[in-house]
């Protein structure tokens, strides 16, 4: 369904009945709707992925794999659901003899309603109209309404089709999922009272102005936003002298992949003052063609980029040039330099992302210096360090810790793996909140919590009922319990 043949207040309040079924609706149920979608898109693959070639210039085998992931998404949050833990059920059991006396008490995570998704430029399935966000919003028993990118429009809209049928098909409720296009259609779906939450992956300027509009509605509402990343790479002393060539050739790789439009490029790369790293380093990106860039707007933006870095002072061109027409003749990479100090002086100019195959060497005299500025970085998705076994790098990884939500001590960090334990936010502009766009966990972005307090057990979630008939891990009296038992009232 789209704008064209129902109105937004008709699809939010379609959305709004659908989320009432789907919450009543059982974890199996749920995820076989999740299962569905996912047999149904790699039924659809080739189709497909033919159609996001034609309008993103990914090609076919990056799109083919992505396209695997989504559907590899939906399958997760299937295996989520129905594992139980999402739901974090708590039984706190009356106590009379306390002081004061105890109630019983009994806790669990609800969906939170129909939410909003913002569709995303540079992964148009795996965060797009069956990405992440939707395929966890639906797996809790919130609705979702997709506001399609303009980038891959025909590609949403055959992927809507798709999905739409798929989960007719299995049994969903009408109104379960929708898609709308278009900037001002976008706007007044975040300021729809029906809507309570949004999930968005794009720029900071445009995710932001989304972000006030959801925190200013009379009834504000949780954004989870993913709006930019430098992904900064910290690389010692004792490693460049043990593999500087190897270190070189795995930076060029991972900053160029997919014309440098990954989220998670490493855009900042902090390095001892007086190697020949930036050598080796421009010796790797040698002959990395130029690539096709996702939009004609993206494009065109790359070049001005890279012209205002290159215009600051004490910054050097170590490799390619910011001389180039990316819109006719695709992007080139790029490899900026500059030191530590100057970094710390231009902050808001040097500190900021280029989105493009494009990275800055950061050189640092001192530990000292090295910690100054890496104060100095926004949040981010990741932050990788490379250091030699045996090095004391402790305060390190501690402060890397403090401004991105993953922290690597090998390889890089483009390519994010979809499973339990993954995290893929980090402070703001990264993400305007504490949870995760990726994984298991991301679920937790469309539930909000909610006791019971002396409730009938007839009235109870099965969760919550006394002898746990969905056998799920919860915590009873304080106590972890696995699955299968009622846990003690000791």
């Amino acid at each position: 369904m789209t704008t064209a043949t129902l109105d937004l207040t008709e699809l939010t309040g379609a959305a709004t009945r659908a989320a009432k079924e789907s919450a009543k609706a059982s974890d199996a149920q749920r995820a076989s709707w999740l299962t569905a979608v996912a047999d149904a898109l790699d039924a659809n693959a080739a189709e497909l992925v033919s159609v996001a070639n034609e309008e993103t210039n990914l090609g076919q085998t990056r799109l083919t794999g992505e396209v695997a992931r989504t559907s590899g998404q939906l399958r997760l949050f299937a295996t989520v659901i129905t594992e139980g833990s999402y739901l974090e059920a708590v039984i706190d059991h009356s106590d009379p003899t306390a002081t004061p006396p105890r109630p019983d008490l009994r806790r669990m995570l609800q969906p939170i309603g129909p939410v909003a998704v913002f569709s995303a430029s540079n992964f148009p399935f795996a965060f797009s109209v069956a990405g992440g966000d939707t395929a966890s919003a639906l797996a809790v028993g919130s609705s979702v309404i997709v506001k399609a990118h303009s980038g891959h429009l025909k590609l949403s809209l055959r992927t809507a089709e798709i999905v739409t049928e798929a989960l007719k098909a299995a049994g969903a409720p009408e109104g379960l999922f929708a898609l709308v296009s278009g900037r001002e259609v976008g706007t007044a779906l975040v300021q729809d009272p029906a809507i309570k939450a949004v999930g968005f992956t794009g720029s900071i300027p445009g995710g932001r102005a989304l972000f006030d509009l959801a925190t200013s509605r009379p009834d504000p509402i949780p954004f989870y936003g993913e709006l930019g990343s430098l992904n900064p790479v910290v690389i010692t002393a004792q490693a460049l002298e043990a593999r500087s060539r190897q270190l070189a050739t795995g930076l060029a790789a991972s900053f160029t992949m997919g014309a440098g439009q990954f989220c998670t490029k490493p855009g900042l790369v902090f390095i001892p003052a007086g190697t020949d790293f930036g050598s080796d380093l421009a010796q790797a990106v040698a002959g990395t063609p130029a690539s096709p860039m996702l939009t004609e707007r993206i494009a065109a933006a790359y070049p001005e980029g890279l012209r205002s870095v290159a215009k600051l002072p004490k910054v050097s061109v170590l490799s390619g040039s910011v001389e180039q027409n990316a819109e006719v003749d695709g992007a080139a990479p790029v490899v900026f330099s500059t030191t530590a100090a100057n970094a710390m002086d231009h902050p808001a100019e040097l500190l900021e992302e280029c989105f493009g195959p494009t990275t800055m060497l950061i050189e640092y005299s001192s530990d000292e210096e090295l910690a100054a500025v890496l104060a100095k970085v926004p949040g981010s998705l990741t932050a990788t360090l490379h250091a030699q076994p045996g090095e004391d790098v402790a305060g390190l990884v501690d402060q890397l810790s403090t401004l991105a939500g993953r922290v690597l001590f090998a390889g890089w960090p483009t390519g994010v793996a979809v499973n339990w334990a993954q995290q893929h936010g980090g402070p703001y502009p990264a993400t305007t909140s504490l949870f995760t766009s990726v994984g298991a966990t991301a679920v937790r972005r469309f539930q909000r919590p909610v006791a019971y307090q002396d409730a009938p057990e007839a009235l109870l979630h099965p969760a919550l009922r006394e002898d746990n008939p969905l056998n799920i891990p919860r915590r009873v009296d304080g106590k972890l319990v696995i699955s299968g038992s009622r846990g003690s009232r000791d």
